[in-house]
């Protein structure tokens, strides 16, 4: 019998990660899904190495680096439109025992969700602040140019829901390493914009399905584990930067027009500083470690 959804994960050079979330991946759920690996241009075999391992995984070379959002697309598109569910994860997940069955359940209890998202916690145990609001102009750029230099700023409490009970509710946006997307719904509104290449396309997705009208709900009763940012510990000049471009991009479309281009002009400025900061004290923690951040 045909599974009610399917899986979605993108690749670069994802090695044992890649590994450990199909091995873990059949503990989530009763159901069999097919597997569908958007490849990003690895050189390390692992998702060929997937493909060949596992009968219900397909592998789809993008062609590039085409960036996360854009990937994910590609995979969906590979996916039969019956299919009512699409779980996207990064392949740096490990699933618990019945967590996609949980997120499944969860959607039918939320008729107008649009994405669901778990409890995301972190190696060491640390709870990743997942569901959040969405940022307006003022937290946004208070978040955007100050998270990291002052990290308990009232802009960044507000945009990381800090002050949030861990109960099952709707949130402005949940974290994309994680999610249970209504097939409909998501391309309803286009998917993912792929003008994102990494960072806050999840944002973006959560508020536009917002805008129409759906839900993101929060279902912290699920919970997985998340090895964040393997891609970003590795190359911080790429990604850090990347990451910074995306929050411009993001408060930018949100405010356009001429009477906002000097707001646009100083967030550009301020977000341009911090990124330098942030890939200079990355690299200087890579050379004291002699690893990745």
């Amino acid at each position: 019998m045909t599974a009610s959804f399917a899986v979605v994960t993108v690749t670069y050079s994802s090695g044992d990660y890649l590994h450990n979330f199909l091995r873990t991946l059949t503990r989530a759920s009763r159901e069999t899904p097919e597997v569908i690996i958007a490849d990003n241009g690895s050189t390390d075999g692992a998702p060929e190495q997937a493909a060949a391992d596992h009968d219900n995984v397909t592998l789809v070379h993008t062609g590039g680096n085409i960036g996360y959002g854009g990937a994910v697309n590609r995979g969906v598109a590979q996916i039969d439109e019956d299919i009512e569910f699409v779980v996207v994860a990064n392949p740096d997940v490990e699933w618990s025992e019945g967590a996609i069955d949980g997120l499944l359940e969860a959607a039918r209890r939320w008729p107008r969700a649009a994405s669901l998202g778990p409890l995301i916690t972190e190696p060491d145990g640390t709870v990743y602040p997942s569901a959040r609001r969405v940022p307006d102009l003022i937290s946004g750029t208070g978040h955007a140019v100050l998270g990291t230099v002052w990290k308990s700023n009232p802009w960044t409490a507000a945009y990381r829901n800090d002050d949030a009970d861990l109960t099952e509710r709707p949130v402005g946006w949940l974290s994309g390493s994680c999610l249970l997307l209504r097939r409909a719904a998501f391309d309803a509104i286009g998917g993912f914009d792929s003008r994102y290449f990494m960072f806050m396309e999840d944002v973006d997705l959560g508020d536009r399905l917002g805008r129409s009208g759906w839900l993101n709900v929060f279902v912290p009763s699920v919970s997985v584990m998340h090895a964040k940012s393997h891609s970003v510990s590795r190359h911080p000049e790429k990604m850090i930067p990347a990451h910074h471009a995306s929050a411009y991009r993001f408060t930018a479309d949100r405010n356009p027009g001429p009477l906002r281009a000097p707001i646009r002009l100083a967030l550009r400025a301020g977000l341009a500083v911090r990124s330098k900061i942030a890939v200079a004290a990355a690299l200087r923690e890579q050379r004291r470690t002699g690893g990745p951040a």
